[in-house]
């Protein structure tokens, strides 16, 4: 008697699957692609950076040399003004009425000067018949004397009310752009002294000065390359120094250091240095702030990455290699100043080397990486 036995299809599945082999493991990914730059030599100017100050080369308080009443102003608030200019008058009658009366003095004393010589030079002449005594023409003499002094007094008047008369034209002293007015028509003013009414101001527009203030330790650092012989000093020579203002690209306007200052600041342990810069479009104006650079040493060569490759690490700063058997390693090195987009390596790094620029955050120090040159 023949039992048949039926096998259920889940079953079958379940011994058909246990019967088959177990599949091999899974394959690892491919080491992460890292792309390198080899370092570069170039020769280069490391640059010292600064904050500065505009200042205008001249500045000048415009004062009346003369006291009286303001009578007429002659130019527009916050125009250019060339020297020479006619600012300001002040009322001339008083001056002109001083003037008129001097000129009256001095045909006067001319007039006694004329009569003394006269009664002079007839005493000689009786003096030589015997007709007056020596003591009569000596007075004479005297008194013509007396006739010229006066004479030399009420010219030295006369001037002195010419130049008063003159004064009324307050003249700009400076090329440059002025200020507002101060004072306006019909008020009294005083002039003559250093504390007399202040009229408007001046500043000179073209050239104009930056002042910058270097630490003790960038001027030490200055003497030890004079010293070496790789930087000259700013003293004996006009070093340049490039500007830049807020929104400028680069360092477009180019001038020179023309004063070094004789002391440090005993408060700021500072040394003073002023640039010169041209200014022929007026748009510098003093009283702004500048950013300026200048040569810290002579040329060199120096080793160069781009700064894409660099790392930070707390206080260290790092880059990733490729050793000959494709390892990344982590390199810690000594950071110079920035050169456009790439970074002066003082650290000793070979030539040779292969810097990662691109896919840093895929690869780990110790681990393989594909390499692949970048393009540049």
């Amino acid at each position: 008697m023949h039992h048949s036995v039926i096998v259920s299809p889940l079953l079958l599945g379940l011994f058909l699957t246990s019967c088959r082999e177990p599949e091999s493991a899974a394959t690892p990914p491919p080491p992460p692609t890292a792309e390198f730059v080899h370092p570069v030599q170039k020769e280069i100017t490391s640059w010292d950076y600064y904050n500065g100050r505009l200042e205008a080369v001249e500045s000048v308080e415009v004062r009346a040399r003369v006291s009286g009443m303001l009578e007429q102003i002659h130019f527009d608030a916050g125009a250019k003004v060339n020297k020479g200019d006619l600012l300001y008058t002040i009322d001339k009658a008083p001056f002109l009425a001083a003037h008129r009366a001097a000129e009256a003095e001095l045909e006067q004393a001319e007039a006694s000067a004329a009569l003394a010589e006269s009664n002079y030079t007839r005493g000689q002449k009786l003096l030589e018949r015997n007709a007056i005594a020596k003591e009569e023409v000596d007075v004479r003499e005297g008194t013509l004397a007396q006739a010229k002094a006066r004479v030399q007094a009420a010219r030295a008047q006369l001037e002195t009310t010419a130049l008063n008369l003159s004064y009324t034209e307050v003249r700009s002293p400076i090329s440059g752009r002025i200020a507002d007015h101060f004072i306006t028509v019909g008020n009294l003013i005083s002039g003559g002294t250093a504390q007399s009414t202040l009229l408007t101001t001046i500043v000179s527009i073209d050239p104009i000065y930056v002042r910058i203030d270097a630490d003790e330790s960038s001027v030490l650092k200055y003497l030890r390359l004079e010293q070496e012989g790789k930087r000259e000093s700013a003293r004996n020579t006009s070093v340049p120094v490039e500007m830049a203002l807020d929104g400028d690209e680069g360092f477009p306007r180019k001038g020179h250091i023309d004063f070094v200052n004789n002391s440090f600041d005993s408060g700021t342990a500072t040394l003073r240095a002023r640039a010169v810069f041209p200014n022929e479009d007026g748009f510098l104006t003093p009283g702004m702030f500048a950013k300026v650079r200048l040569p810290g040493r002579g040329e060199y060569t120096a080793t160069l990455i781009p700064e894409v490759a660099l790392q930070t690490q707390q206080n260290l700063t790092l880059i990733s290699t490729l050793d000959e058997e494709n390892i990344v390693r982590s390199e810690v090195v000594t950071l110079g100043p920035v050169h456009g987009d790439m970074r002066v390596i003082e650290s000793e790094l070979p030539l040779g080397t292969r810097v990662i620029v691109s896919g840093l955050t895929r690869v780990r120090p110790g681990a393989p990486a594909t390499p692949k040159p970048a393009e540049q």
